[in-house]
């Protein structure tokens, strides 16, 4: 058994020139997503266009001609923090990631690090902001006790992704395909190769209009942890 989940972005990438860096920006402007192909020159700062008309809460950027990771741009932990997609770790410092500079309408700003702005090096990268009734991005905070959390979203979650920044933790993405009714309690990790894995207890109820996290384990509530999301209609 196998599960996809799709994006459709704007179609034949066209150049854009509106940061320092050319890139190739295929955008969907509507939907809040777009995919943007550059190359790396290892200028302090640098810029990069990502052709949607609102800044990018979620980027997520992987060099192709190198092994390095997925980087992850979060704007709830702030442009002087990453994360890897490909790894559990909690979020890192690192100020040259993103020039400790946030997103713009236009572009996004990037260091000299070789994660995402290496002399020469090929990178792509997705970029996200939430649309009203159709995707949101933000975060929560854990409580550690059996009182659920509920967080609002304007629509029923079709896909959730879910991240605990400030602790070692996986990403887990849930489904409504695999899950068709609430609650989401079917787990694949963006950084593991593992099978799909059954949450024994109630973990992520969802309605028309929200998200309840209803479980105590640390993965999804700990005491003060602080969670990142990705959720789409």
């Amino acid at each position: 058994d196998y599960v996809a989940w799709c994006w459709k972005a704007g179609g034949a990438a066209v150049s854009n020139t509106d940061g320092t860096i050319t890139s190739q920006v295929s955008a969907n402007v509507d939907a809040g997503f777009s995919i943007v192909k550059y190359t790396g020159n290892g200028t302090i700062p640098s810029t990069v266009a990502h052709g949607l008309d609102s800044a990018p809460e979620l980027i997520i950027v992987k060099v192709l001609n190198q092994s390095y990771p997925w980087n992850v741009f979060s704007a709830s932990i702030g442009n002087t923090k990453y994360l890897k997609l490909n790894e559990a770790y909690a979020e890192a410092s690192n100020i040259s990631r993103w020039n400790n500079t946030s997103p713009t309408s236009a572009v996004f700003t990037i260091g000299n690090d070789g994660d995402v702005n290496g002399n020469g090096l090929n990178y792509i990268a997705y970029a996200f902001h939430s649309v009203d009734g159709y995707s949101k991005i933000g975060s929560y905070t854990g409580t550690g006790n059996a009182s659920n959390i509920t967080v609002s979203l304007g629509f029923s979650p079709k896909f959730l992704m879910v991240k605990k920044t400030n602790a070692t933790s996986a990403w887990l993405i849930m489904d409504a395909v695999r899950n068709p009714s609430s609650p989401f309690n079917t787990f694949l990790l963006a950084d593991g190769s593992g099978a799909e894995f059954i949450a024994n207890a109630l973990t992520f109820s969802y309605d028309s209009t929200s998200f309840t996290v209803s479980n105590t384990d640390g993965t999804f509530n700990a005491n003060g942890g602080t969670y990142i999301y990705l959720a789409i209609a």
